[in-house]
């Protein structure tokens, strides 16, 4: 069975599903965002962590330094997170 035209030349099925958003280039953006989020608390926290072994390898005290290596990882990568809202907000709206 064929599906029938929709008012907007789109089969039916994908006149369903369609929105303005979605083919605007927004959604890309968003996905953008997304992705340097991800990427940033990746690595901002791995880097931290290294960074923390690394000083307890030298002092032989192996898991403090880890740990807080952890956390101002975590926070610059929390701190980026805000500032590229904050931005992609501005830009956006």
């Amino acid at each position: 069975m064929r599906a029938a035209a929709s008012t907007s030349g789109l089969p039916l099925r994908l006149a369903t599903c369609y929105h303005p958003v979605a083919l605007s280039g927004q959604a890309g953006a968003y996905f953008a965002l997304f992705s340097e989020i991800g990427i940033l608390l990746l690595v901002t926290t791995l880097a931290g962590v290294l960074a923390g072994y690394w000083v307890d390898r030298q002092l032989a005290s192996l898991p403090i330094f880890v740990l807080v290596g952890f956390l101002a990882g975590a926070g610059t990568g929390a701190f980026g997170i805000y500032r590229l809202i904050t931005r992609f907000l501005s830009k956006y709206e």
